[in-house]
C-alpha cells in the first residue's frame, strides 16, 4: 500500500481520473453516432504524431495532438464526401496513420524515441506538464458539452432533424470529432494508442444496459470510467501490473458483470 504515498503514483491517478472523466463525455456522442473505430484512428494518428516530434525534438505530445486535430479534420471531410459511408473514411485515415507512423519509427532508428509508452500506455511517468495538459482538455471538453447539451442531443438522435431546426451541424461535427482527438491524444500516455478506444466504448457499453434516460447514461457512463481507473490503477500499482492494460481490464470485468446480473434478474 506504499504505493498510494508516491509523487508519481499521485501524479497517475490524478491524470486517470481527469481522463476517466472527460472520456465518456466525448464516448457517448462517438458511440451513439456509430463511429466507435473513431478512437483507434485517432491514437495512430497521433502515434505517427509523437514519432515525428521525437525526430524533430519537439514535445512529442504536442506534435501528437497537432497531427490527431489534422486528422480529425479529415475524417470529416472524408465523411462529407463519401456521404453514407462514414467507416470509409474511418479505415482510409486509420491506414494513412499507421503507414505514416511505421516511415517515421524507420526513420528514427538510432535514435531515442521511446515510443513504446505511448503504445501501451506509460501513465507511471506522466510528468506536470502531461497533467495541466490533460486538465486544460477535461475543462474544454467539459465547458463545450455543458454549453451544447441540448444542441448535441439532436445532433446524435436525427442530425437530418437538428439541420432542418438551423443548427449548425457541420460546425459541431467539426468540433466534436476534434475534441474527440484532443481526448485520445492525451490520454494515449496514460492507457496507450493500443486501448484507448476501450475508455471511449466500454463505460458507454456499461451505461446503456443500466441507463434508463440519456443524461442517465452519460451520468452512469462517466461512473464506471473513474471505477475502471481508480480500480484498475490501484491494481496496476499494488501487484506491479501494466496500468493500462488493468483499467481496460477492469472496465471489461464491470461490463460482464453488469450483462450477467441483467440476465440473473431476468429469470
Amino acid at each position: 500500500m506504499e504505493i498510494f504515498t508516491y509523487d508519481f503514483f499521485i501524479r497517475a491517478m490524478i491524470g486517470g481520473v481527469l481522463i476517466g472523466f472527460m472520456a465518456p463525455l466525448i464516448g457517448i456522442f462517438v458511440v451513439l453516432r456509430r463511429l466507435s473505430p473513431i478512437g483507434d484512428t485517432l491514437a495512430h494518428i497521433s502515434i505517427a504524431g509523437v514519432a515525428l516530434g521525437f525526430l524533430i525534438q519537439v514535445y512529442p505530445l504536442a506534435v501528437g495532438i497537432v497531427m490527431a486535430v489534422l486528422g480529425a479534420l479529415a475524417i470529416e471531410y472524408l465523411r462529407k464526401t463519401y456521404k453514407g459511408y462514414a467507416e470509409l473514411s474511418i479505415a482510409i485515415l486509420m491506414s494513412g496513420g499507421v503507414a505514416f507512423a511505421s516511415i517515421l519509427f524507420t526513420l528514427g532508428k538510432g535514435f531515442n524515441m521511446n515510443v513504446s509508452s505511448y503504445l501501451f500506455g506509460s501513465i507511471l511517468s506522466l510528468n506536470a506538464i502531461d497533467l495541466w495538459m490533460v486538465l486544460s482538455v477535461t475543462i474544454v471538453v467539459y465547458i463545450f458539452v455543458r454549453i451544447f447539451k441540448r444542441e448535441l442531443f439532436l445532433l446524435t438522435f436525427d442530425e437530418d432533424a437538428a439541420g432542418v431546426s438551423g443548427l449548425p451541424t457541420k460546425w459541431l461535427n467539426v468540433a466534436i470529432t476534434i475534441l474527440t482527438a484532443l481526448v485520445v491524444s492525451v490520454a494515449i500516455k496514460i492507457v496507450g494508442a493500443l486501448l484507448i478506444s476501450a475508455l471511449l466504448t466500454i463505460p458507454i457499453a456499461c451505461s446503456m444496459v443500466l441507463g434508463r434516460s440519456y443524461k442517465q447514461t452519460i451520468a452512469l457512463s462517466v461512473l464506471f470510467s473513474e471505477i475502471g481507473v481508480v480500480v484498475g490503477l490501484s491494481l496496476a500499482g499494488i501487484y506491479n501490473l501494466a496500468p493500462g492494460g488493468m483499467v481496460v481490464l477492469t472496465l471489461i470485468a464491470c461490463l460482464i458483470l453488469i450483462l450477467i446480473g441483467r440476465k440473473i434478474l431476468r429469470y
